[in-house]
């Protein structure tokens, strides 16, 4: 039970588009992200995704529009909604989520993106 530093634990990987688990509650995951350029078109059947912005700003687009996340900002995705996340102009973007601990990457999508296993740091 100590402080968990985000910037610290964010200046320990770079690799973009591959989660890392910082902590554990009851049965949700919170996960730290760099991601830059656009992910993958995906789904999670069964469960919400909450993505916190802590640097840059994030384009959540749907299917019907795009939600502008700015820095210091949250976003819920709710349940079988197809989402895709992206950055503009390079950008790098420091993200924190919370999410179920067997909420998979993609979804049933499985691409050359999807990440498996989520290194703890």
């Amino acid at each position: 039970m100590k402080p968990i530093n985000l910037k610290e634990k964010h200046s320990l990987f770079t690799k973009q588009w591959h989660p890392h688990q910082i902590a554990v509650v009851d049965d949700m995951q919170v996960i730290l992200a760099k991601v830059q350029g656009e992910f993958v078109w995906h789904a999670h059947e069964n469960e919400d995704e909450l993505f916190q912005v802590l640097k840059g700003t994030l384009y959540m687009k749907f299917r019907d529009r795009i939600e502008v996340v700015k820095e210091g900002e949250i976003i819920v995705v709710p349940k079988g909604v197809e989402h895709c996340p992206s950055t503009k102009d390079g950008e790098e973007v420091h993200l924190l989520l919370f999410e179920k601990q067997n909420t998979a990457h993609t979804g049933e999508l499985e691409h050359e993106m999807t990440q498996n296993h989520y290194p703890k740091i």
